[in-house]
């Protein structure tokens, strides 16, 4: 009896879902006789919050076992990371469809308000990527996507040139932030630990206890309140004086405890006004600045009239004397501070950077912007590469080399520190991080609501990270800088390991450099702008940060990257790109029938997954049609089968068409296997005579809104009705 494999696809939200309505059914009918199992797991916003009320079957619990075991072979498509808005709206949709769930409350006072918003907390921010990345992450542009964008730069122009004495820069603080407050310690032994705050008066709480190994670095710091407004004040005034857009940059969903308060405190001091002179009634509505302006907006109906015209004056008012602010959408009026998840730093700087170093402002002009990152850990990094590009010029794809990544992400990533080690002080006192022996290993003095936060990194992950790093240098001959600081506590204790376990390897022919942030950019740009190609190797936040980086300047899109996440136990996940446009392809396929997503990262991720499959599997068919799809993407590129922009244009429906055709006829024209080519020669011929009749069918469906059931949860039967408008095409998919 062969082996067989089993490659588990996510079912996930927004455009990616969608394109899975048109793209799996392709999938499997050209895998299904290779000895290959495509299975649909659902980690949806939907799906998660229904699992949480025992609703629905919790997938993401069973993937979190699967990922332990060597079989593992995972699709994993971007799903949302819930804001609390976002996690509001599912609610509310899931209820409307007759789902018996809670709603979510914003400010629980009885205890069952507080389990309600326990279980709920499961599900907001990025509670997927922890679960599922138990191994470090691989990430690089495949050469056919980096010759594509090549090819296409100079007529594409993504990348806009830098106005004369731009003044746009990078606004951090200098003081009372994470970086300057970090203090790091590798364990000598296997310990529990726990976190512990001290009042003035000497009574302690314990906030929470984890065991942890020898070998484990456990960081803690804190972000100083007061110094944080103060900060925020004085970019605002700058602002203003040069006549520049505020844009604020912060992480409100991966570091989805500590960042909405910063974003918070950016809309109480820039209209601390409002709050000075209606603090009583914002009160009263319960008004989150956390939450964004949107909140004000919900809430604002349950004020008298008058009161609510008075607020909304006052509002104007404050536009007014304050700098312009950085606009999501000024057609909208929807500005930076509209919701805490609308601006994610990680896809939102190179925004700026690809638009010349300027953003939109209220009146849809572009201007140059002040890009305010408030604590300095990696403020300084984007420093940089604003800089050089003030100084250098904006880049050209046509000639810069390549940034890989190599990311220590094992281990539920938590050097982003902002999940269930997150507190807010209650009073000022002392927080510190204490052994099973009461030996106080961390300490840091606080004040009431000050934002402290710890995080793990666990030494398996980062020897396996090293490892990594090694190999890819090895495999591709381009040297791995390290982006480590020895300023900053964390990057101390991880260079001291890395040092130790590069001792492992033979490091003959590897070029190999370990600096910090700010310098290791200098390094990788001098390089990047000769058309060398370079690996940074980084922690999470910067596998996170650079991932999107380097691979919008280079290709356009953080979404073209292949991204290989090898488990620490032999498995594998495959990654297929950033869904930050997600949000906004849903609304014009819902509006006019035409969704513009491409697919081009599920090709390869599952390209690179397949091979996996062979592995495990070890059946020839599978390493054929592995490599018979590298080619039909190679051509998919080659003919420009991308989605485009309107109505009536190629959308993501006859891409996966192309797709299908070219996969088709490569393993017609393969030699390796007869069968195979017998088997596919017949479905080529069709596809390709039915090649304008397919397109017209999909485009007869265009220019009228498309009803898909739900935004949240989407309605299977309506959706795949949107998605396969193409009898014709589905007869010979369904065919195979």
């Amino acid at each position: 009896m062969a082996k067989k494999a089993t490659i588990v696809w996510t079912k996930v939200d927004e455009a990616p879902a969608l394109a899975t309505y048109s793209l799996l059914p392709i999938v499997r009918a050209f895998t299904k006789d290779a000895g290959v199992k495509i299975e649909l797991r659902d980690i949806s916003l939907g799906g998660r919050v229904l699992a949480a009320w025992g609703k629905a079957p919790d997938d993401l619990a069973y993937l979190g076992e699967l990922v332990w075991k060597p079989e593992a072979n995972i699709m994993k498509l971007p799903n949302i990371s819930a804001s609390i808005p976002q996690l509001v709206d599912a609610i509310k949709e899931l209820q409307a469809k007759g789902y018996d769930i809670p709603d979510f409350p914003e400010d629980p006072k009885t205890e069952e308000e507080k389990k309600v918003r326990e279980v709920y907390a499961k599900c907001l921010g990025s509670v997927v990527n922890p679960v599922l990345r138990q191994g470090n992450s691989d990430r690089r542009i495949a050469k056919p996507v980096k010759d594509y964008a090549r090819k296409v730069a100079e007529k594409r122009n993504w990348m806009k040139p830098v106005p004369e004495n731009s003044k746009s820069y990078v606004a951090h603080m200098k003081g009372g932030d994470f970086y300057e407050n970090e203090k790091s310690v590798t364990l000598k032994k296997d310990t529990k630990i726990r976190y512990e705050f001290v009042d003035k008066n000497g009574n302690v709480t314990v906030m929470k206890e984890i065991e942890l190994g020898e070998g484990d670095v456990v960081d803690a710091t804190y972000m100083n309140r007061e110094k944080l407004r103060e900060f925020y004040s004085e970019v605002l005034e700058d602002a203003k004086y040069n006549d520049i857009l505020f844009s604020l940059h912060v992480k409100a969903t991966m570091m989805k405890i500590s960042d909405p308060v910063m974003f918070g405190d950016a809309i109480r001091v820039y209209f601390k006004e409002l709050f000075e002179e209606f603090g009583k009634e914002l009160e009263e509505i319960g008004f989150n600045p956390n939450n964004g302006l949107v909140d004000l907006e919900k809430k604002l109906s349950k004020l008298p009239e008058e009161k609510q015209e008075a607020i909304k004056k006052k509002i104007e008012e404050i536009y007014a004397k304050q700098p312009r602010l950085y606009m999501v959408d000024s057609d909208k009026g929807i500005t930076n501070l509209h919701r805490p998840n609308d601006v994610i730093i990680d896809a939102s700087i190179p925004a700026v950077i690809k638009n010349g170093i300027q953003g939109w402002g209220p009146s849809g002009e572009v201007d140059d912007c002040v890009i305010t990152v408030p604590d300095r850990s990696y403020a300084t990094m984007y420093r940089e590469i604003v800089d050089d590009i003030k100084l250098n010029g904006q880049f050209d794809p046509r000639t810069i080399g390549s940034v890989a990544n190599v990311g220590l992400m094992a281990m539920k990533a938590e050097e982003y520190g902002s999940h269930d080690k997150t507190f807010f002080p209650p009073a000022d006192g002392i927080m510190r991080v204490v052994d099973e022996d009461g030996n106080v290993l961390l300490d840091h003095e606080v004040n009431a609501g000050d934002i402290y936060r710890s995080c793990v990194t666990k030494k398996i992950a980062i020897e396996d990270w090293v490892k990594l790093a090694v190999n890819r240098a090895r495999e591709s001959g381009e040297p791995i800088v390290f982006w480590l600081d020895a300023y900053r506590a964390h990057d101390r204790e991880l260079i001291r390991k890395v040092n130790e376990e590069l001792k492992k390897y033979d490091l003959t022919d590897i070029e190999w450099h370990i600096m910090a942030p700010p310098e290791a950019m200098k390094y990788t740009l001098k390089r990047f702008r000769q058309g060398l190609n370079t690996i940074a190797v980084t922690g999470n936040v910067l596998r996170d940060y650079l991932t999107d980086l380097f691979p919008i300047i280079e290709v356009g899109t953080s979404a073209r990257s292949l991204s290989i996440v090898p488990l620490i136990n032999g498995g594998g996940v495959f990654e297929t790109g950033a869904g930050g446009s997600a949000p906004k392809h849903v609304q014009q396929f819902v509006k006019e029938g035409h969704l513009r997503w491409d697919s081009l990262g599920e090709y390869l991720a599952f390209v690179e997954s397949l091979k996996l499959a062979y592995k495990q599997a070890g059946n020839e068919k599978i390493k054929i049609l592995a490599e018979t799809l590298s080619e039909a993407v190679g051509k998919y590129l080659e003919n420009d089968r991308t989605p485009k922009r309107k109505v009536g244009e190629l959308d993501t429906r006859g891409s996966h068409f192309y797709l299908a055709l070219y996969w088709a006829e490569a393993l017609a024209n393969q030699t390796e296997d007869k069968e195979l080519a017998e088997k596919f020669a017949p479905i080529a011929k069709a596809l390709k005579e039915n090649e304008e009749k397919i397109l017209e069918e999909i485009r007869a469906t265009e220019g009228s809104p498309k009803d898909i059931g739900g935004y949240y949860l989407p309605d299977d039967e309506k959706a795949e009705a949107a998605m396969r408008p193409s009898k014709t095409f589905n007869d010979i998919i369904d065919s195979i």
